[in-house]
């Protein structure tokens, strides 16, 4: 069963290039002339934190949230564009720098669900019904700070809620393992699709799996793909690529390491990605050495890529691959697919 592939970013992943270590090299530019670039680059998904699409959202209430949401919608229709999902941004807050809903302060515990349910509003004002939980400070610098038993429970119980305010809604857990935190309590999918298993409301919880993160958990990203496909509950992707066991650098798709790219296209292909609706998403970064002019490619080439090893993988003999492996001739097989990444 073939898949169905059309592609998603955020704006996030159009920017200045500043890093830990300098300022910005590029110009900032406008919310809507970034949406004027996703169609020209082949995209038809916009992916969305909630400041992204309400700046600002801390101190404006309700009906001033949807509000302003209302507007960002009419923005996407008029380029034809599409929100995949709304992400609440919960590590920048000073009340989440000892974690959201995993904090040892009940009022900052509170502040982090209060902003997961207005990203829900933002999310229905932007007809998703996607909500994706990057839970980026849920862990500890010392294991000793916190109760991982109980962190788990209040991540488990931050999850209820959001379902129960959000009747429709389905939410993503993309699970990373470390950074910014030392220690994170949602590593990999295995233990995002067990979190799920904590609520009433499983079927409405999934995954959204980013090739750097299992790649810095030290795992395969085709095999976290295959592991919540078999679950059904691969519902996004973040496409990128990574230099070793470091920081994660969110490098074009492919760039690092081509077989592996190769090898994420053909188990989403081979077990009907996207047939259901679900988008590729390229989380993806300018190198902070690209001029403004073309500070986009990694974005159109990421997408090139993946459409390129999708011909790659579509046109492999099935035949001959089926015979290599009945025979357990590994090393053909292994030659079969290099020859064809070489051309």
């Amino acid at each position: 069963m073939k898949g169905t592939f059309r592609f998603s970013f955020g704006p996030w992943n159009i920017h200045e290039g500043a890093d830990p270590f300098g300022p910005a090299v590029r110009r900032s530019i406008a919310f809507n002339k970034k949406l004027e670039m996703y169609k020209k680059l082949g995209f038809d998904g916009v992916q969305f934190h909630d400041d992204d699409a309400v700046p600002c959202m801390n101190d404006l209430g309700q009906k001033q949230i949807a509000a302003e949401a209302k507007k960002v919608r009419k923005q996407l229709d008029e380029h034809g564009l599409t929100a995949e999902f709304v992400a609440p941004r919960l590590w920048e807050d000073p009340r989440t720098i000892d974690g959201g809903y995993t904090s040892n302060e009940p009022a900052c515990r509170k502040y982090a669900l209060e902003r997961s349910i207005r990203a829900i509003d933002i999310a229905n004002e932007l007809g998703t019904k996607n909500i994706v939980l990057w839970l980026a400070r849920e862990g500890t610098y010392i294991r000793e700070a916190k109760d991982s038993a109980e962190a788990v429970k209040r991540i488990a119980n931050a999850l209820q809620s959001m379902l129960d305010y959000g009747q429709k809604i389905r939410i993503m857990i993309e699970s990373k393992p470390n950074e910014p935190m030392d220690h994170t309590y949602i590593p990999t999918i295995g233990h995002a699709i067990g979190l799920g298993l904590l609520t009433d409301a499983p079927e409405r919880v999934g995954c959204l799996i980013e090739s750097a993160h299992a790649i810095l958990a030290g795992l395969d990203p085709s095999d976290e793909m295959g592991y919540a496909l078999a679950h059904k509950k691969l519902w996004s992707v973040h496409l990128n690529d990574q230099n070793g066991l470091k920081y994660d650098q969110d490098k074009t798709f492919g760039g690092v390491d081509l077989r592996r790219a190769f090898n994420q296209v053909r188990i989403l292909d081979k077990h009907g990605y996207g047939n259901n609706g679900e988008w590729v998403g390229l989380d993806v970064k300018a190198m902070r050495t690209q001029k403004a002019g073309v500070a986009t490619k990694h974005l159109s080439n990421s997408r090139e890529i993946f459409l390129r090893l999708l011909e790659i993988s579509r046109s492999l003999d099935d035949g001959k691959v089926i015979s290599l492996i009945k025979e357990r001739n590994y090393e053909g097989l292994e030659m079969l697919v290099l020859k064809n990444l070489i051309g």
